[in-house]
Order: C-alpha cells, then sequence, then structure tokens
C-alpha cells in the first residue's frame, strides 16, 4: 500500500522496510502493519491534536511534569512551539508507560521506540499470526473470565505500584491472546501522585472491567476491587505482591448523632455544676 507520509521518514531511514496494511483508525491515531525487516510490528501514528477526538484531554495532563522550563513555558501560552511540544509529551507519555509497565510486569506490547509522531512496537498476534482481538469481540466461558478478571485486577495493581492509572481502561483497550489479555492505549496514563483524578479513573477502569467479565461471570458484579486497591495504596501498602480480595468494607460508620449530642448536653451541664461549685465557694468566703 502507499505509504502515509507519517511514516515516510521511517522508510528513509530504513527503519520501516513495508507498509502492509492499515490495522485500525481510532479517536487518537491509525495504527498499520508494518515489515521491519524480517519482523512484523505495528506503528501507531498518532493525529494531530485538532483532528483526535480524545476528550478532556487537560484532565489527563495533570501532573505531567516537563523538565524544560522554556518547554513549559511555551506550552502555558500556546504558542505554536509550545503546541508541538504539548503533542511531544502526550506522545511520550505512552511510550515511556510501556516501558515502566514491561518492567513491573504488566503484559503491554513491545515498544521500539517514538519517531517523530509514530509509536513502533509489538503486533500482538495469536500463534497462527493473526492479529489478536480485542476484549470486546472475545466471549468466554465462566471459568476463563473469572481468570482472565483476576489477571487483569493483577495487572491494575501493579500498574498502581509502578505510579500509573490507565484512565481509559475498557474492553476495547484490551487485546486478547492464547496466553491472556494485553493492555493498549496509554496516551492518556496519568501518574497516580500528580494528578488529582487518579482515584476517579482508577475506579471507572477496574469497573469497566467488573461489568465486561460480569457478562460471563456474574459473582464479579458484586467485588468492590476498585476502593480495596485505592485504599491498600492510600494507606501506603498497596505491593506488587499484594493478594486481593475483590472485598471492600468501610470503616467509617454512620455518624450517632443523637450520641454525640448527648455527650455534649452531659459535658455542657458538668460544666454548669463545677462554675456553681465555684460560685458558692465564692460567696462562703
Amino acid at each position: 500500500m502507499k505509504i502515509p507520509h507519517q511514516i515516510q521518514p521511517l522508510y528513509d531511514d530504513g527503519v520501516i522496510d513495508e507498509v502492509l496494511r492499515q490495522l485500525m483508525s481510532g479517536k487518537e491515531a491509525t495504527v498499520y502493519v508494518v515489515r521491519c525487516g524480517k519482523n512484523i510490528r505495528c506503528a501507531k501514528v498518532y493525529k494531530e491534536a485538532a483532528k483526535r477526538s480524545f476528550k478532556q484531554a487537560v484532565t489527563y495532563q495533570e501532573g505531567r511534569k516537563v523538565r524544560n522550563s522554556r518547554r513549559a513555558r511555551a506550552m502555558e501560552k500556546g504558542s505554536k512551539f509550545g503546541r508541538k511540544q504539548q503533542e511531544e509529551v502526550w506522545q511520550n507519555a505512552e511510550v515511556d508507560a510501556l516501558y515502566r509497565l514491561e518492567r513491573a510486569g504488566v503484559r503491554v506490547p513491545q515498544p521500539y521506540g517514538c519517531f517523530d509522531g509514530v509509536l513502533l512496537m509489538e503486533l500482538v498476534t495469536d500463534d497462527d499470526g493473526t492479529v489478536a482481538p480485542r476484549l470486546n469481540d472475545v466471549a468466554m466461558p465462566q471459568e476463563q473470565a473469572l481468570e482472565d478478571h483476576a489477571v487483569m485486577m493483577e495487572y491494575v495493581k501493579r500498574m498502581l505500584c509502578a505510579g500509573i492509572v490507565h484512565g481509559d481502561l475498557s474492553e476495547f483497550n484490551v487485546l486478547v491472546d492464547n496466553e491472556g489479555p494485553v493492555i493498549i492505549d496509554l496516551p492518556q496514563a496519568v501518574d497516580a501522585a500528580a494528578n488529582n483524578h487518579a482515584e476517579a479513573m482508577l475506579t471507572r477502569d477496574v469497573n469497566n472491567m467488573r461489568s465486561y467479565y460480569g457478562q460471563f461471570a456474574p459473582e464479579l458484579l458484586n467485588t468492590d476491587y476498585a476502593r480495596e486497591i485505592w485504599a491498600l495504596y492510600e494507606d501506603g501498602q498497596l505491593k506488587p505482591d499484594t493478594p486481593l480480595t475483590g472485598l471492600f468494607k468501610d470503616d467509617a460508620e454512620d455518624a450517632d448523632v443523637d450520641g454525640v449530642l448527648a455527650e455534649i448536653k452531659a459535658a455542657w451541664a458538668e460544666e454548669q455544676e463545677r462554675l456553681e461549685r465555684i460560685d458558692a465557694a465564692g460567696a462562703d468566703d
């Protein structure tokens, strides 16, 4: 097929030898199947900000640090240079997340580098070389749903231990090969410690997984992994080997308003008695 203009520089430099076909086009990028020597990989070409339909990008970018002060000022001003830098930050977020999660033991496509808005990475396939389907195209028996959901909760936990929340995790951002789930699409990944929306995003991610797998294993619909994982994280007790149960008990019991008022009234009465005793003693003198 004709080489897309964004990929042309990689073709000219010998990084990519052939563009075989377009794999998919989404809200933020178009993905192509490419040949690099003897290897078949995929090239993710990011769309420009004006053509991207990803909503609330600013929310996801909160907390992302830019070390170069000149770049940071330009991004704040929204100049042409600043917008270009913002695009690089958006694209590099996925590359950084892929490398970090790979080290953390989370199954993601292996990255091979990002070149001028083109992310080159592993093409996830089955044993026959067929491109792995997305989770939303996969039906499964109850036992498999329970097993794969447990794997996904393990990945979410490990991601958070690495300081990352996916932020857009759903059945559309998970591939399934012969070894199980593979998490994809991470340009919106957020810093769990620096983004004020991290807890809400993690809750949505986890509940999306619960809803999908719950179609095949209804008992999952009664689990509460989101609050369990986040509570452990906030308490500093979340580790890669921390066991998860899917259960969460809120320690905050309903306030006993009547009891509190009774205690206040009793304390006030005791104080009045004390003051009366002081006044009586003064009168005796």
